[in-house]
């Protein structure tokens, strides 16, 4: 979960107010916060909650505080919408077609005002931070470039740049170094730069007149991207991989400025490929849609029985327009915020805007004895037969996007289930495979040592049209062997010694696979049915994910083995 260090004086002008001792305590659970120590002048807070990166700067943390004590809503007068965009004059940002498959989105907005001070620069980097490595993936999804505006000219350039013949000078250093010099040589470019490493050009931001800004997701250059106490003017820029994580990032830095007492000014992006949200995008953008939430539903879940306008009171308090249509909660999610995406998420809303110890406890009137599943004993045992063969276990995230799951691994994706109301493009699909979590693992580990031996047991989910609800969970182990000599030999010999350990007969049965090599491809049957695939991963497939060795992959279905 995230920490942050926040100024005391500065955090309670955000809130309006000084609170102090048990209170304040009390207060941070509403941000779903702890008080985690005071060193000086500093607060050392953690956040508990990964849905609301708003939350993680001085402004967000107390813009939230202010509101639950019934202080005033701010409005953000700068967004765009559909249907309303607003102008951005000269300040562009143009993209290269090249980076459609690279890095494709890039936003940005600039500000203007007073001088920046020691302690709102150490938020901007730290917020910065937090965003980046958390929300945004180390980086991977969003990365965030800060700039001295003054030292620069619109519009603003983001191409795809021949790393051996581009130059700048990083931040922090005091001479030039290609694209590919940055990443090998920069500290910046040994931590993140295997997110680009794999690309034959890497994603650039120059000026109009061609000088430096960035090499995202990197470094800034050590001019136009060193921002100092003292600065006025500032251009904040965000590349990613989702274009609404990206919005909702330079949303939220946005609203922090503005709330520092800045003025924001739109910047416009365009595409020379479609997006989600078209070929032009002016950023600020609201994008998010309202949720509605019956107080029957309401009152349902929490045991309460509210009106509709005192259910939307309770809601005022989180911070987001609320209005109430016959016996319905309508909510527009505030322009930082995009964590609604069911009418419980509302529910929640209502629960800590009434105060969660306001609640009386109800003893529950039914109670169970606990006790691991078969399935869980096997798993385990799979575990550390894998560990034992010099297997590493890794956990991954169940959801992904279509690009993991579907089109690196050269698979029609008929049978992948896509989410109805994703949170992002990153998080739109439940996994059908083990092996693309893997490959993603091997994709990023090309400077330590071979061999490469991983594995996981976990759930993957499919379509199966014989299932009531047409979908079907089933518990995996997939494991994967990264080296030069990684073949069909060598994954059928792990295999052969799984299945001794745990005493089960199985024959091999050529098939064709697309993520595999074809004639080094074998299904696995064990009592008359399938019960998994193995073999030497497809050197298309190896490409899409940047991956430079030969890699054998097996997956087998658990349930089956079980």
């Amino acid at each position: 979960m995230p920490k942050i260090e926040v100024n005391e004086d500065s955090l309670y002008k955000y809130i309006g107010k000084k609170i102090t001792g048990d209170e304040f305590i009390k207060l941070l659970s509403v941000a779903k916060a702890e008080f985690d120590g005071q060193e000086g002048d500093i607060l050392k807070i953690e956040l508990n909650d990964t849905n609301r990166p708003d939350l993680w700067s001085a402004p967000g943390l107390g813009r939230q505080l202010r509101q639950y004590l019934g202080g005033e809503r701010k409005e953000y007068p700068f967004f765009s919408m559909n249907g309303n965009v607003k102008e951005s004059g000269s300040r562009i940002i143009e993209v290269d077609p090249a980076l459609k498959d690279i890095r494709p989105y890039v936003t940005g907005f600039a500000v203007k005002g007073k001088s920046i001070d020691e302690a709102l620069l150490k938020d901007i980097i730290q917020t910065q931070e937090k965003i980046c490595w958390n929300y945004g993936q180390k980086r991977r999804s969003i990365a965030m470039g800060i700039y001295r505006s003054d030292l620069f000219t619109y519009p603003v350039k983001y191409f795809a740049a021949n790393p051996d013949k581009e130059a700048f000078v990083p931040l922090g250093l005091d001479k030039k170094l290609t694209l590919r010099e940055v990443i090998k040589q920069h500290q910046k470019g040994q931590e993140f730069g295997a997110i680009i490493a794999g690309f034959d050009k890497y994603p650039y931001l120059v000026d109009s007149q061609g000088k430096a800004l960035s090499l995202p997701p990197v470094t800034n250059s050590n001019d136009i991207g060193a921002v100092v106490v003292g600065d006025k003017e500032l251009f904040v820029e965000m590349t990613g991989t989702d274009i609404y994580s990206l919005l909702l990032a330079t949303s939220i830095v946005a609203c922090d400025l503005y709330d520092a007492g800045y003025e924001v000014f739109p910047v416009k992006t365009v595409y020379p490929y479609d997006t989600p949200l078209g070929r032009e995008i002016t950023a600020p953008f609201y994008f998010q849609q309202p949720v509605k939430a019956d107080i029957t539903f309401v009152n349902k879940w929490l045991g309460e029985s509210f009106t509709v306008e005192e259910a939307a009171n309770y809601a005022r308090k989180m911070g987001c327009r609320v209005e109430v249509n016959g016996e319905n909660i309508v909510l527009n999610p505030a322009e930082y915020r995009n964590d609604f995406l069911h009418s419980v998420d509302i529910i929640e809303d209502i629960m800590i805007g009434k105060g969660l110890t306001t609640f009386e406890p109800v003893m529950t009137d039914d109670f169970t004895m606990g006790r691991l599943t078969d399935a869980t004993i096997f798993g385990r045992k799979i575990k550390n037969i894998m560990v034992g063969l010099g297997f590493q276990e890794m956990i991954y995230n169940y959801l992904g996007s279509a690009k993991d799951f579907i089109e690196k691994m050269n698979i029609n994706g008929s049978h992948v289930i896509k989410i109805a109301n994703p949170m992002s493009e990153n998080f739109e699909y439940l996994r059908p495979s083990i092996i693309p979590s893997l490959l993603n693992s091997e994709s990023v580990s090309g400077n330590a040592v071979y061999p490469h031996k991983i594995f996981e047991t976990g759930k993957v989910a499919v379509k199966d049209p014989k299932e009531n609800y047409g979908t079907i969970t089933i518990n995996s182990l997939g494991f994967l062997s990264a080296d030069k000599d990684a073949g069909f030999n060598l994954v059928s010999s792990q295999l052969s010694a799984i299945m001794f350990y745990i005493s089960v007969d199985y024959t091999l049965e050529e098939a064709e696979d697309g993520r595999f090599i074809k004639g080094r491809c074998a299904q696995i049957i064990s009592n008359g049915k399938i019960i998994g695939i193995m073999g030497e991963i497809n050197p298309q497939v190896l490409e899409n994910w940047g991956i430079s060795v030969p890699c054998a992959a097996c997956e087998i279905n658990l349930d089956l083995l079980l």
